[in-house]
């Protein structure tokens, strides 16, 4: 079960622990908000990268400035909820603002795993190493949503 720490001078401290114990940090980012394939298959292939796997959700106000009106579709809290429960993850974050830089600049992972297409920091900006993880874009929450709304149009009355 990945611990969540919402305190990124602790999670760094943590983070370089490892580090001297010689274990790989990855750092992955997202906002993960209606979780797909896709997402599994990326976080699989990011924690193969390295020893531990850190994962930064953007908040809630960040999402919607990202992915627009209407999202997320689940909320900060439910969202971390869900993803601790993920073997591959180890520790769980939350990434204030639209981009990963100044988390970065704290947490210094030996490798920073993002999904194309996905705007890249310039090289060696934080002495880490950027990696593209394809695997699961073919499979995005986009798409999900596309074809849930094509199937079944706006949905009237949710049913529990």
């Amino acid at each position: 079960m990945a611990e969540i720490i919402q305190n990124h001078p602790e999670l760094s401290k943590k983070t370089a622990g490892l580090q001297a114990q010689g274990k790989k940090v990855v750092l992955a980012d997202g906002c993960f908000d209606l979780l797909t394939v896709g997402h599994v298959r990326f976080l699989r292939a990011a924690k193969a990268l390295g020893d531990v796997l850190v994962l930064a959700l953007n908040d809630d106000a960040s999402v919607k400035r990202v992915r627009g009106a209407g999202r997320p579709l689940l909320p900060l809290e439910d969202r971390l909820g869900v993803l601790c429960a993920f073997e591959m993850i180890d520790f769980l974050t939350v990434l204030p603002g639209d981009s990963a830089e100044s988390l970065l600049q704290a947490l210094k992972p030996d490798l920073y795993a993002r999904r194309p297409p996905a705007q890249l920091p310039a090289p060696g900006a934080f002495g880490g190493k950027v990696v593209n993880v394809p695997e699961g874009s073919d499979h995005t929450a986009e798409k999900l949503i596309a074809e849930i709304l094509r199937k079944y149009g706006t949905v009237k009355k949710v049913r529990s």
